[in-house]
């Protein structure tokens, strides 16, 4: 049975090893936010973030995913603290909010990977369809999440549903700075 790590716990699937992984974390772990949208990796709606890249689940068997680390929406932040969850918000960059965890998933893993991406990093990194057409203000808020990841900017977004004020007033955690943008 396929093990890996999903949002830092490990998991055993007893499933069919050549499941897709979104199946598995959608039906086994009960892990809803990662979409299905198209099923043939078009869309971005099922991304997660697989030792540290962005991959679409739908694409992915969880035999390949063996032994690696995966991160779902569910793993970024617990309470939406993470700079790109309050960036969507404070830009207004979601609307119906289906593709929204996959697109955060992929802006996540470009900013591990680039501290102060570019329009056109940005562009790259991130394939995900809207229907909404939400992609100047997308891109206004990976810039922004990059901002405050990098702490020249704070974000005073209104907390999300179900969280105390206090708690998401807050500092937002910084995140690693890869080696070559230090």
């Amino acid at each position: 049975m396929p093990r890996m790590t999903v949002n830092e716990r490990p998991v055993e699937f007893e499933m069919d090893p050549e499941t897709p992984l979104l199946w598995a974390l959608r039906d086994a772990a009960n892990l809803t936010g990662t979409k299905y949208g198209c099923g043939n990796g078009d869309c971005g709606a099922c991304m997660v973030i697989v030792d540290g890249e962005a991959l679409r689940s739908c694409l992915i068997t969880i035999a390949e995913a063996e032994g690696r680390f995966v991160t779902t929406i569910e793993g970024l932040s617990r309470d939406r603290s993470h700079p790109v969850q309050q960036a969507l918000v404070a830009e207004g960059a979601i609307q119906c909010g289906f593709c929204t965890p996959g697109i955060a998933m992929a802006a996540a893993a470009l900013l591990r990977k680039t501290a102060s991406p570019t329009e056109r990093d940005i562009e790259a990194a991130i394939p995900n369809l809207c229907r909404c057409g939400v992609y100047p203000r997308l891109v206004r808020a990976i810039e922004r999440a990059a901002r405050v990841a990098a702490r020249r900017e704070t974000i005073s977004a209104a907390p999300a549903p179900g969280i105390d004020p206090e708690d998401a007033a807050r500092e937002v955690p910084a995140m690693a700075v890869p080696e070559d943008e230090e």
